[in-house]
């Protein structure tokens, strides 16, 4: 099942929808051979966490075309927006042509490695699948998510998946438990190209899947204590080069008891995994007296 919620109301001249949008973080990122499309393949245990941007969606019935606000003025509201783009995107496929009016608010961090903009645009796709009625299925949305970015078809099949090839395809897997997590984001942003510049001049090979990695993927469910075992992020080491910050915090998120540590994503933002609410909070009180790090700490979707 997909993890984006919504709510949705409508009056005689415009119906609306609500969804919310959550991060992703990466437990397992392995990088592996370039494509001959210039991607990378790779290889990903991604999980969902409640930290979520909202975006309404409403059906204008005063012009034709698609209108984005957003309350985080550092977000461009144009044609390049990937909700925006997600939003062109639906029409397209669907043939249809209908003005919308699109709202969001910004909670996920930019360019911190937490797949906001890419939750966004599955929000936007999933919204639009329902405010229109076109009845796509999961996978009918995937598809067209996957035009938009490497991270997109994920959301569909959350809260966790291995992701593998360039990010189209996804495997649902089932993690026990719940486990609460402390997202630290130093203030600045990673850019995920430079990052795939970084890895690619730092290494001089590509480490095949280990086969601990790849049961992972074959397992029916998964326990947190094996996950957290296996943690591990190719973008580490290049990224904490040239950020070394980076490579503290996780030291420090470790010191505070996280079970495991780690960059999300190509950076910036580095979580811990803790076992319990109070324990993260405690961890979350250390790192709040830096003034430019956003600190939170959120919880995974329960699953008993």
């Amino acid at each position: 099942m997909t993890n984006l919620s919504s709510s949705s109301r409508s009056t005689a001249l415009s119906p609306s929808i609500t969804v919310f949008a959550p991060a992703k973080i990466n437990l397992v990122l392995r990088i592996l051979d370039r494509r001959p499309d210039g991607y990378h393949n790779l290889w990903s245990l991604m999980q969902i966490v409640q930290l979520e941007d909202e975006l309404s969606i409403s059906l204008s019935d005063k012009h034709s075309a698609v209108t984005l606000r957003c309350d985080d003025p550092s977000l461009g509201t144009d044609p390049s927006n990937l909700v925006y783009r997600a939003a062109a995107a639906v029409l397209e496929h669907s043939g249809r042509a209908v003005g919308l009016d699109l709202v969001l608010a910004k909670r996920i961090p930019m360019g911190a490695g937490l797949g906001g903009g890419s939750s966004d645009a599955a929000a936007t796709i999933i919204g639009l699948n329902q405010l229109l009625n076109l009845g796509w299925s999961l996978e009918e949305m995937a598809h067209v998510g996957q035009t938009l970015g490497s991270d997109v078809p994920f959301f569909f099949s959350a809260p966790s998946a291995i992701v593998e090839g360039r990010g189209e395809r996804v495997a649902p897997v089932r993690i026990r438990g719940q486990r609460w997590v402390v997202l630290v984001n130093p203030g600045f942003p990673v850019e995920t190209k430079w990052a795939y510049q970084q890895l690619s001049a730092s290494r001089t090979g590509v480490r095949p899947i280990s086969e601990v990695h790849a049961a992972l993927g074959n397992a029916t469910e998964l326990a947190w204590e094996n996950v957290l075992q296996l943690a591990e992020n190719d973008f580490e080491t290049a990224v904490f080069k040239a950020h070394p910050i980076l490579h503290g915090i996780k030291q420090e998120l470790l010191d505070k008891g996280a079970a495991a540590a780690l960059l999300s994503g190509s950076g910036a933002t580095v979580f811990g995994v803790f076992r319990d609410e109070t324990s993260a909070q405690e961890a979350q009180v250390h790192f709040q007296a830096e003034p430019h790090f956003k600190v939170y700490v959120v919880s995974t979707p329960f699953d008993s």
